[in-house]
């Protein structure tokens, strides 16, 4: 068992100073365009999982959890289940760690699984039902995750050889 531990692989390649130029402006402009609106508009507009969704739409934009689905769909899951776990069992541990579960399983089962959304459901239950409601939903879980998707359109396009997304919505080539 600890032999499997040890690893044996190498470290991934060095990012480019372009591919880190990327990250650098599109983390920064993701969260402060998202910030910017939340002091404009006084709703939210932030939440703490999409600075994990700009490392991963920034940093590994070729990676199926960096896809506009997997963003968007995995953020709005995973909040959904988080909203209907706190209004319909409370806020107990027992609630939180079964949310985690479903949100993992239905990102599965839907195909749009981005680790960051996992965060989602404790975030919904931790804040409680005095802080969050239902247009939790719309702002900031979809509107904030299709402008990070937005954001992430123009800066990973940067360059002519560059195309992102990989997908939108695929082609299933897996027999369910």
């Amino acid at each position: 068992m600890m032999k499997k531990l040890k690893g044996g692989g190498s470290l991934p390649p060095k990012p480019s100073n372009v591919q880190l130029l990327k990250g650098l402006i599109g983390g920064f402009l993701g969260i402060l365009t998202l910030g910017l609106l939340t002091q404009t508009t006084g709703s939210a507009w932030l939440m703490a999982p999409f600075g994990a969704t700009c490392v991963i739409l920034f940093a590994v934009p070729d990676s199926p959890l960096a896809q506009p689905r997997n963003v968007i769909g995995g953020h709005f899951v995973t909040a959904a289940v988080g909203l209907v776990a706190l209004y319909t069992f409370g806020d107990s541990m027992l609630v939180m760690a079964l949310a985690v579960g479903v949100a993992i399983m239905l990102m599965q089962y839907f195909r749009v699984v981005h680790p960051p959304a996992g965060a989602n459901p404790l975030a919904v239950i931790l804040a409680g039902q005095q802080a969050v409601g239902f247009d939790f939903l719309i702002t900031p879980v979809l509107v904030g995750s299709v402008m990070l998707v937005l954001i992430a359109s123009f800066v990973n396009n940067l360059g002519k050889e560059n195309r992102w997304p990989v997908y939108w919505h695929g082609v299933s080539r897996q027999k369910s």
